[in-house]
């Protein structure tokens, strides 16, 4: 979550828990504080590769002719980020020994950033002349070390906290930072582009990396979770496996029980809409005739008020509502902002439109990312951060990262009865409407929370 603060102003911390409101406040100094630097810092690092490979890698690809159904096809590459919960135990037990003098997380956030970095780089260096199954390889790569930082550090940050209080702190400033990457590699990157080329340009944010580089450098490895870790190393080998592998699922759903099912299938299905509609979105662009500094004007200016609104109102609704009712507003927006992409296909192409469109889309998805990410962070247990972390962002992205890659060919084949711009506009309706089963569990899940409080006593 992200409140505006300034120095006259207080602003009090949404809660970690479900419906509950914390009683702390903060004030700007609070976001001064060198672990939120920090976090400011590496919330950058992680948000910078994630459309490289992603929406901007589309727009590359169909601003240099290549066709839909393979723009699709090849987004299949961010299904690296959905299953990281797979070596997410070995981020939790091993250190990495040419790193290791930096400690657990640092080390492993370090190595991840360089191969980031060098793998960007050389997609620059390769381009799209030099066949797709190469540009591709490099991609995945950058997918799998990407995933590889983010689940250390989601770790970071829940290990860094002292408190539920600042667990909110962190989480709000490294939605900030995540939502700024975003912006950069989708609107900036597009000026960029325009005056540079798109191979310079995927160099020169392959250096950006270095961001993230200084940042591990000099944060703190968390204290925090030390003795629990180290009393785990103490154990027998055999035990350490099956704890690193198995005992973060058994502890999850021996805390949540049944319901943690439900959680699983609400989280899993929430940012489809998103998704979904993500390969497409740029092609979609270049279709309509949008020049590329057109578009990354309006995404860098009112696009980033939009993101900024988006997470304070998140925030807001977070603390005066609780997560649960703030999940549900934001699968609403989200949803609705989704669909709304289809009036460029149905009213015509208007800057003024395009630019609300704009609006609506990164509004609702930063709301949805604050109470989102607020959310399973509050779902861990100490000792097995990263693993159940990255399995509960896994389980978010999973479902929607292998339905968009049929996004080219559901639009190819739309184009063949409705024409090609109209079948966006279809496309991104059925997009839309994706996101109601997450609404509806979501309310589902808040009205047994409810149900489980106990009544207040009588006075």
């Amino acid at each position: 979550m992200r409140n505006h603060r300034d120095s006259f102003v207080e602003f009090r911390e949404a809660p970690l828990d479900n419906e509950g409101v914390s009683p702390h406040k903060h004030r700007l100094a609070d976001y001064l504080r060198p672990k939120t630097l920090s976090m400011l810092l590496l919330g950058f690092s992680s948000g910078l590769p994630f459309y490289l490979v992603g929406n901007t890698f589309g727009y590359w690809l169909r601003d240099e002719h290549t066709s839909l159904t393979a723009i699709g096809f090849l987004s299949w590459v961010g299904i690296a980020y959905s299953l990281k919960f797979l070596w997410a135990p070995v981020m939790d037990r091993v250190d990495l020994p040419l790193f290791k003098r930096l400690g657990h997380r640092r080390g492993w956030m370090m190595f991840s950033q360089i191969v980031v970095g060098l793998a960007l780089a050389a997609m620059g260096g390769t381009g799209t002349k030099a066949g797709l199954a190469r540009l591709g390889a490099f991609a995945l790569v950058v997918a799998f070390a990407s995933s590889t930082q983010d689940i250390v550090v989601d770790a970071w940050r829940i290990e860094s906290a002292d408190d539920g209080e600042e667990q909110g702190l962190l989480a709000s400033a490294y939605q900030f930072s995540y939502r700024l990457a975003l912006l950069a590699t989708d609107s900036l990157i597009l000026i960029v582009a325009a005056a540079v080329g798109w191979r310079m340009s995927y160099g020169i944010y392959g250096a950006c990396m270095a961001i993230g580089v200084i940042a591990t450098w000099f944060a703190k490895e968390p204290e925090r979770a030390n003795a629990v870790m180290d009393e785990k190393r103490e154990a027998p080998l055999w035990t350490r496996f099956f704890d690193a592998v198995v005992g973060p699922f058994i502890a999850f759903f021996r805390a949540h029980g049944w319901v943690a099912l439900v959680m699983l299938a609400a989280i899993s299905l929430y940012r489809i809409p998103d998704f979904m509609m993500g390969p497409m979105a740029s092609p979609y662009y270049v279709d309509l005739g949008l020049a590329k500094p057109t578009v990354g004007a309006i995404r860098g200016s009112i696009g980033l008020i939009a993101t900024f609104a988006g997470i304070a109102a998140g925030g807001f609704c977070s603390l005066k509502l609780g997560n649960m009712r703030a999940l549900i507003i934001g699968g609403i927006l989200q949803a609705a902002a989704t669909a709304a992409f289809a009036t460029l296909a149905f009213w015509g192409l208007s800057l003024r439109l395009f630019a609300v469109v704009m609006v609506g889309d990164n509004f609702s998805l930063s709301f949805a990312g604050v109470a989102l990410v607020t959310y399973m962070s509050s779902l861990t247990n100490l000792g097995y951060t990263a693993t159940q972390y990255a399995l509960l962002s896994s389980t978010y992205a999973w479902l929607g990262k292998i339905l968009k890659g049929f996004s080219g060919a559901m639009v190819q084949s739309l184009s063949h009865t409705h024409g090609l711009i109209h079948a966006y506009g279809i496309f991104f309706i059925v997009c839309g409407l994706t996101g109601v089963p997450a609404v509806l569990l979501f309310a589902a899940l808040g009205y047994w929370h409810r149900r489980k409080q106990p009544a207040p006593a009588a006075a």
